[in-house]
């Protein structure tokens, strides 16, 4: 066997720069000098020297094929995907290309579908290439998730293009309308009113574009510090207080007092403040929103729960999707741009917690972050200087007009 046209042939297929392949087949065939006559009549074929170390370290799928198509040497991936049963190779896609550059030498790569044992679909790029005069080499990369990723990409680009054109187009038509009724003060109000809901719709989805970005990329949390859960609660719950107000609805605080939790204060204000703020879009007037704070061993739990009109069951499980819109229409009424769960939810696991929801249509919406404490003894004076700033009973009531605002601790019972 010639070893350094199977080191060549081999350095190809893999994907290795010519300078890696040159090395390779000096090295081989150095070794193969040194090993001096051959011993005897070999019993079968046999790996090239090094070919065995370099496919154990390959994340792809490796398979080595005789010239009775019987499988001379498999990495332990090709069987976890079910590509190599005992000394066979399965996928007759596969065999079929091994084949057919064992009858002319040439190497070969294609994209292929590939069946599972467990039916699933396995979605690859196969590379083939001579080994040798008597060996043929397979690699088989899942390019499965990879290609999801890619679709999930194209989906976002596609839905980002959409969303924004909705509002730019409509400010076009707004200000040509303005044009044409210059004259008349009344109409000019009417459609600059409309434009400035059209400016904030666009403004609120560039900036959660933005906000998802941001929390979406792989570097660790920068700005870790003692949060005071209070504190947290108080800011979400003043971010919804004139809509609140607007629908007369009560946003009632309870729990426990006190807790520290570590990490981005105005990453956790963002997360735990739209799930208050959905709480309200999708109640009714002159209902309930309650947010529940309590300790659950080492993490502080915050649920927060409506009685609003509820998730069916069937969208459970997408609504912390992108642009996902359980309702699209009344999301767009509310100036929702279907970013703000997927923003909890990267918010939430970046700190370690998770986020969960409940639903039943009709009655109500509960979702819970769980999040881990700060441990006591780095808590300090934060705890105590946090819950220092909470309402208690008998406590100086809040200003007119907002006292079913504010957060307080007095124990109550739960919402649905």
């Amino acid at each position: 066997m010639d070893v350094n046209v199977a080191a060549a042939a081999f350095a190809a297929v893999c994907g290795l720069g010519v300078g890696v392949a040159g090395t390779l087949a000096f090295r081989w065939s150095e070794r193969s000098q040194v090993a001096g006559a051959p011993a005897g009549p070999a019993a079968g074929p046999v790996l090239p020297p090094g070919v065995a170390i370099v496919l154990s370290v390959l994340r792809s799928s490796a398979v080595v094929l005789d010239e009775r198509d019987a499988v001379v040497k498999a990495s332990s991936a090709a069987y976890t995907f079910g590509l190599v049963r005992g000394d066979q190779l399965v996928p007759e896609e596969l065999l079929r290309m091994a084949r057919e550059t064992r009858r002319d030498g040439e190497i070969r790569q294609r994209d292929l579908l590939l069946a599972r044992r467990d039916g699933q679909e396995l979605e690859v790029s196969a590379r083939v290439a001579p080994l040798g005069s008597r060996l043929v080499l397979l690699l088989v990369e899942d390019r499965t998730e990879a290609r999801r990723v890619d679709a999930v990409r194209r989906d976002f680009v596609a839905n980002v293009s959409h969303e924004l054109k909705t509002p730019v187009g409509a400010l076009s038509l707004l200000a040509e309308a303005v044009l044409d009724a210059s004259d008349d003060p009344e109409a000019v109000r009417r459609f600059s009113g409309r434009m400035q809901v059209e400016s904030a719709r666009l403004t609120n989805l560039v900036q959660e574009l933005i906000d998802l970005s941001r929390v979406q990329n792989d570097h660790p949390l920068q700005d870790i510090a003692p949060v005071p859960v209070d504190e947290l609660v108080a800011e979400a719950v003043d971010r919804c207080r004139q809509v609140a107000q607007n629908k007369q609805i009560t946003l009632a605080v309870g729990g426990d007092p006190g807790l520290v939790i570590p990490g981005d204060h105005n990453q956790l204000v963002m997360a735990l403040g739209n799930l208050v703020e959905n709480a309200v879009n999708y109640s009714p007037e002159r209902t309930r929103v309650d947010i529940d704070v309590r300790v659950t061993g080492r993490k502080a739990v915050i649920a927060v729960s409506d009685q609003g009109i509820g998730i069916p069951h069937r969208d459970l499980d997408r609504i912390f999707e992108r642009f996902y819109r359980v309702d699209p229409a009344r999301s767009r009424a509310t100036g929702g741009t279907g970013l703000g769960l997927s923003i909890v939810k990267h918010i939430v696991a970046g700190h370690g917690g998770e986020v969960t929801v409940r639903s039943l249509e009709g009655v109500g919406t509960t979702f819970t972050l769980v999040l881990p404490l700060l441990p006591a003894d780095e808590r300090g004076h934060h705890a105590l200087d946090a819950a220092s700033t909470v309402t208690r009973p008998g406590a100086p009531s809040a200003p007119s007009g907002s006292s079913d605002l504010a957060p307080s601790y007095n124990s109550r019972e739960g919402s649905g």
